[in-house]
């Protein structure tokens, strides 16, 4: 695998297979955001239909030589499919095309090792790197399969390498996960001194490039990384959010630890998603999730059906919901809402919404009265305890 990093934007022809499943894009958008935040160059795009993958070559021999004349045509260097490929069918691509292949899962792989930040970051897109690799090996040592160990015995210096790569992979994973469980044990603590603080969580998840931290930035006034990209930011930061009680005359108030997560993404690696369990906890512990949500998308039914497919599946489906409507500020003025809270249907559950803009700060005021609402009818102010006159007692 070559770390797209590592070497200058590669043309490269984006290829999409529909094999009947929802919400196939035709137009592979996603894909070619992904692959120009990895820095790589779309210069084609090929869609195609197939009842099933061919267990050789993913699109059958057919289409692999059209792909392979086209990249000829206009001097391409490089295929990356908007599926995942097996290790196998990656090979046989790649000795087919006579050049590299890959798939989508190792674009989002690169692209996390991009952005991770912090310690914890690092660790866990290293993980999920070496679960990857480790499946690969069989491609990456193919020029020692045919080595022999002597005269007609078959293996020898050939499989001795693969096995003493695989080791070194294995051996790797294993420290890693050491790591990352001490990472782990760091945050519990952290999680049980907030909750001895009685501290009320939110945490803000959503699709990646829904707006997610440029939010985070407007509420609390930090200056967390925010761009028009996807998976601008990996770590999870979190900061203070004070919540003033405007019906109290401006007097009352109270504090909230405000998370700022990974954006959830189709087709998230299941090695990333396990990868990252520790920041995504931060999600399943809040009491409350913050869903942003980019209004301005046409795809942005799917992408909440998306982000809560991987609530589910990190455990933190029921933890309770406020969706923000984000970038209304780039809605044509047809489709302005007509009032910036309202009520929305999310699984069969009535679940309040804002819309906003994090840009222009609209529906922003909107937000922290629905916050202070929330926040109070979970946990409602402790009344201080009136002084009581001790009994006198007789002598």
């Amino acid at each position: 695998m070559t770390a797209l990093h590592d070497r200058p934007a590669a043309a490269t022809i984006l290829v999409g297979v529909d094999l009947g499943f929802p919400h196939f894009d035709a137009e592979l958008e996603e894909l070619g955001q992904l692959a120009q935040t990895a820095g790589m160059e779309p210069v084609a795009r090929v869609a195609c239909k197939r009842k099933a993958p061919d267990a050789a070559l993913f699109v059958g021999k057919g289409k692999a030589d059209e792909i392979k004349a086209l990249a000829e045509e206009i001097g391409a260097s490089e295929i990356l499919f908007d599926q995942s490929l097996s290790p196998a069918q990656q090979r046989n691509l790649e000795k087919h095309m006579d050049m590299p292949v890959n798939d989508r899962t190792m674009l989002i792989l690169e692209i996390f090792a991009q952005r991770a930040r912090s310690h914890e970051g690092k660790l866990q897109v290293e993980l999920a790197r070496l679960r990857y690799l480790s499946t690969r090996l069989v491609r990456r040592w193919s020029h020692l399969e045919r080595q022999t160990g002597g005269a007609g015995v078959r293996g020898g210096p050939g499989e001795k390498q693969i096995e003493l790569d695989r080791r070194m992979i294995d051996d790797s994973i294993k420290r890693t996960r050491e790591r990352l469980e001490k990472v782990k044990r760091q945050r519990a603590t952290q999680r049980r001194q907030r909750e001895r603080r009685d501290t009320f969580a939110i945490s803000i998840v959503g699709y990646t490039n829904a707006g997610k931290s440029t939010l985070f930035n407007a509420l609390v006034k930090a200056r967390a990384y925010a761009a028009d990209q996807l998976f601008a930011t990996l770590d999870t930061t979190t900061r203070q959010l004070f919540l003033q009680d405007t019906e109290a005359g401006g007097m009352g108030g109270r504090s909230v630890s405000l998370s700022d997560t990974v954006g959830f993404i189709r087709d998230l690696p299941h090695g990333l998603i396990d990868a990252f369990r520790a920041t995504l906890q931060e999600a399943a512990d809040a009491d409350l999730l913050l869903h942003v949500v980019d209004a301005s998308n046409p795809h942005h039914p799917e992408q909440v059906e998306e982000v809560q497919r991987v609530l589910h599946e990190i455990g933190a489906g029921d933890v309770p919901q406020l969706l923000v409507f984000n970038k209304i500020d780039a809605l044509p003025a047809e489709q302005q809402p007509r009032n910036l809270v309202d009520r929305f249907e999310l699984e069969g559950t009535q679940v309040p919404r804002v819309f906003a803009s994090s840009r222009t700060g609209a529906g922003l005021p909107e937000l922290r009265r629905e916050l202070v609402r929330i926040v109070a009818a979970a946990r409602p102010p402790v009344e201080p305890a009136q002084a009581v006159s001790p009994t006198p007692t007789s002598s």
